[in-house]
C-alpha cells in the first residue's frame, strides 16, 4: 500500500505515458472541472429560482445536494457500465445525459421537476463521465501517474472560477431559463473528451509467436476489493475524511458575515481558496512524481489530510477578515493536496485490473458521507450559533481520517510480508497430490521439440 503498483493495463499492455495520453489528460481535465464545479456554479441561480417558484433557499439547495449525490452514489453503476461496454459509450451516453438534462430544466414549471431533470440527469450524465475518464487516465500513465493526476485535478477549481461569473452572466442576459440552456449546450464537450478516449490496443503478433494471450474474464463489479486490506483502511479513511472537508468552503463566507464582513469581501474569500487551490494540485502531483516520494504517497496523502485538519483547527480562531484570508491560503493548499492525491493513491493501492470497481465503492461510501458532512455541521451551527465549532467538528474529522490511513497502513500493511522466501516459493503444495502414473503418461506423449525435452510444471515433478 505504501508503494505504487506496476501496471501494464487490462490486457498487459504497457502504460504508453505521454503520446494520446495528453489527449486523455486534456479530456480528464475539462471531466473532472465540469463534474465538480458544476454543482457549485448552479447555485447562482437560486435566487432567481427562489422568486419565480416561490420556495426557500434549503428547497432550492437540494438541486446541488442531489447532483453531489448522483455524481458519488451511482459509483457502482458506472463501474458496471465501465466493465460492460467501455469507457469511451459510456462517457458518450453520459455526456447526451448531462446536456438532456440542463436542457429540459429549461422547460421545468416546477421545483420537482428541476430536482428530476437537473439534479438526476445531469448528475448521473456527470457520474458517468467523470469516474471513466479516471480510469482511461490510469491506463494511460504509469510513471508519471501522479503529475497526471494533479493536472487533471486542477480541472476542478479552474472551471469553479470560470463557470461561476458565466452562470451569472448568462442569468443577467437570458434569465434562468435561458442560462440553463446554454449551460447544456456547454456540457456536450462531455461527448467531445469521450471521443477522444480510444482505448488502448495490443501490439500485433508475428506470425511464428503464437497465439495472442486471451483476456482474463472480468467481474461487472469486483467486491473482492474489499480483501485488499489497503482498500478496506483507504475506504474508511476517506469516508470519514469526507465528512468535515467539505464543510469549511460551505460556511467560510457566512462565517466572514458574522463577523462584520461586508458581503463582496466575505464572497471574495472563495476566490482566494479557488485561486491557491489552481497552483496546489499539480504542484502536489509533481512532487509525488518524483522517485523518492512516489514510494510513501500514501503517508504524503495522509500528511494532506492532517494539514487539512489542523488548518480547520486553527481557522476556528480567526476573530477577523485578516485571519480568514490566511485560513482560506492554507486551506487552499492542504485542500488541492488531497485533491490531487486522492485518487491517485487508490490507483497505486488496487491497480488498473480492479480500480473501475474500485472507484465505484469507494464514490459510494462517499456519497453517504457527502449526504452527512454539511448538514451535520449546519445542525451544530442551529444549536449553538457558533462558527468556530463547526470548524472545530471538521477539523476533528478531517484529523481522525488522517490518523486512520497512517496508522493502518503503518501496522496493518507495512508489516505484511513483500514476497515469500526462496523456499516457501519452490516449496510444492502439500495438498496437491500426484499420480505417478498420470506423470509417466504424460512424458510419454509429450512431443519434443529441438532435441529438447520441454519442461513444463508437470515434469518437474
Amino acid at each position: 500500500m505504501g508503494g505504487a503498483v506496476i501496471d501494464e493495463g487490462p490486457t498487459g499492455i504497457k502504460a504508453p505515458d505521454g503520446g494520446w495520453g495528453w489527449a486523455i489528460l486534456w479530456g480528464c481535465f475539462v471531466i473532472t472541472g465540469f463534474s465538480y464545479a458544476f454543482p457549485k456554479a448552479v447555485s447562482v441561480f437560486f435566487k432567481e429560482l427562489m422568486r419565480e417558484f416561490g420556495i426557500g433557499y434549503s428547497d432550492t439547495a437540494w438541486i446541488s445536494s442531489i447532483l453531489l449525490a448522483m455524481l458519488y452514489g451511482t459509483g457502482p453503476l458506472c463501474s458496471v457500465c465501465v466493465n460492460r461496454f467501455g469507457c469511451r459509450p459510456v462517457m458518450l451516453a453520459g455526456g447526451l445525459l448531462a446536456s438532456l438534462g440542463m436542457v429540459s430544466a429549461s422547460f421545468c414549471g416546477s421545483i420537482i421537476q428541476l430536482y428530476l431533470t437537473t439534479g438526476v440527469l445531469t448528475g448521473l450524465g456527470l457520474a458517468l463521465n467523470f469516474q471513466p475518464s479516471l480510469i482511461m487516465l490510469n491506463r494511460y500513465f504509469n510513471k508519471r501517474r501522479p503529475m497526471a493526476n494533479g493536472l487533471a485535478a486542477a480541472g476542478s477549481p479552474v472551471f469553479l472560477c470560470a463557470l461561476s461569473p458565466l452562470g451569472q452572466v448568462l442569468q443577467d442576459h437570458y434569465g434562468w431559463r435561458g442560462g440553463f440552456l446554454i449551460l447544456g449546450g456547454l456540457l456536450l464537450n462531455c461527448c467531445v473528451c469521450a471521443a477522444l478516449m480510444r482505448p488502448l490496443e495490443a501490439p500485433r503478433q508475428s506470425l511464428g509467436s503464437g497465439p495472442a494471450p486471451q483476456r482474463p474474464p472480468r467481474r461487472l463489479l469486483d467486491l473482492s476489493v474489499f480483501r485488499d486490506r489497503g482498500f478496506v483502511i483507504y475506504a474508511l479513511a476517506s469516508s470519514i475524511m469526507v465528512l468535515g472537508l467539505f464543510v469549511p468552503p460551505v460556511f467560510v463566507v457566512n462565517y466572514a458575515k458574522d463577523l462584520g464582513v461586508p458581503d463582496t469581501k466575505a464572497a471574495f474569500l472563495l476566490t482566494i481558496l479557488g485561486f491557491i487551490d489552481i497552483f496546489a494540485r499539480p504542484t502536489a502531483g509533481f512532487i509525488t512524481g518524483l522517485k523518492k516520494v512516489r514510494p510513501y504517497s500514501v503517508y504524503l496523502f495522509s500528511f494532506a489530510m492532517f494539514f487539512n485538519g489542523f488548518t480547520d483547527l486553527t481557522g476556528s480562531t480567526a476573530s477577523d477578515y485578516g485571519g480568514l484570508v490566511v485560513f482560506c491560503i492554507f486551506f487552499g493548499i492542504s485542500y488541492g493536496m488531497v485533491g490531487a492525491l486522492q485518487f491517485e493513491v487508490l490507483m497505486a493501492i488496487v491497480g488498473t485490473q480492479k480500480f473501475s470497481s474500485a472507484i465505484g465503492l469507494v464514490l459510494l461510501l462517499e456519497a453517504i458521507a457527502v449526504l452527512i458532512g454539511p448538514p451535520s455541521g449546519g445542525k451544530l451551527l442551529d444549536a449553538t450559533h457558533v462558527y468556530q465549532y463547526v470548524f472545530i467538528l471538521a477539523g476533528a474529522e478531517v484529523l481522525t481520517s488522517s490518523l486512520v490511513l497512517v496508522l493502518g497502513n503503518f501496522f496493518c500493511i507495512r508489516k505484511r510480508p513483500e514476497m515469500a522466501t526462496e523456499e516457501e516459493r519452490h516449496k510444492p503444495p502439500e495438498d496437491v497430490k500426484v499420480d505417478s502414473r498420470e506423470v509417466e503418461q504424460f512424458l510419454k506423449t509429450e512431443p519434443e521439440k529441438n532435441g529438447e525435452v520441454v519442461h513444463t510444471p508437470e515434469t518437474s515433478v
